[in-house]
């Protein structure tokens, strides 16, 4: 195994099959450097890139690709909820997540219908193998790494279940008779805990660590 967990095995080293890849992302510089490197392989038909599902979902049904490399956060999207339309539309095309910071667990990846999950932080041919590798229908998934759930107060876990439930603020601040300033500064603790940007993002990370249903 490599450093990154790919196995440098000679299976690919002889396979001429072309392959048609989407790339979901919505960072600009991200996505085109993703496109230019992927575009550059010459075991790549074509690259095609999308910034949101519904632009990825139009592009699979138009270009068909055997393989979409999909961001963990599409905006206020999730990533695996991407993954798992895209392979209910689209059930021969294969879906590799990646993250530059978030996590999730090969059993959850693989629920969304992902056949594999890498780090931003991997070196630009690991990528590119890794999606190659997906693409031709094998997995790639990191030895699992156990992740420690950051320490919540039961204030933040009582405000947590309730922004996961779709409370707004005024709402869980009626609910647990306190102030929505106190409730903005609970909500500010969680994002900063939780390692997210959003609501969405805090509700999807808390699941993924078993800190909400």
């Amino acid at each position: 195994m490599t450093a990154s967990g790919i196995d440098p095995s000679g299976e690919l080293a002889g396979d001429e099959t072309k392959l048609r890849v989407l790339i979901v992302d919505d960072h600009d510089v991200v996505h085109w450097g993703f496109r230019l490197m992927l575009g550059n392989q010459p075991w790549v038909e074509r690259c095609v890139s999308a910034r949101s599902g519904a632009e990825a979902y139009a592009l699979a049904a138009r270009y068909k690709p055997h393989v979409a490399l999909v961001d963990l956060f599409i905006g206020e999207e999730s990533g695996p909820d991407i993954c798992a339309q895209l392979r209910e539309r689209a059930p021969d095309m294969n879906v590799l997540l990646i993250s530059g910071a978030g996590r999730i667990s090969p059993g959850a990846a693989k629920a969304a219908g992902a056949s594999g999950f890498i780090p931003k932080d991997w070196g630009a041919a690991d990528i590119a193998r890794a999606v190659r590798m997906v693409g031709l229908g094998m997995t790639v998934f990191q030895p699992q790494v156990e992740i420690d759930a950051p320490p919540l107060s039961q204030r933040e876990r009582e405000v947590l279940d309730l922004i996961a439930g779709g409370s707004t603020n005024r709402e869980i601040a009626a609910a647990l008779h306190l102030s929505p300033h106190t409730i903005k500064e609970h909500t500010s603790a969680l994002y900063r805990k939780l390692g997210a940007r959003n609501r969405a993002e805090a509700v999807q990370r808390a699941q993924r660590l078993g800190l909400s249903a």
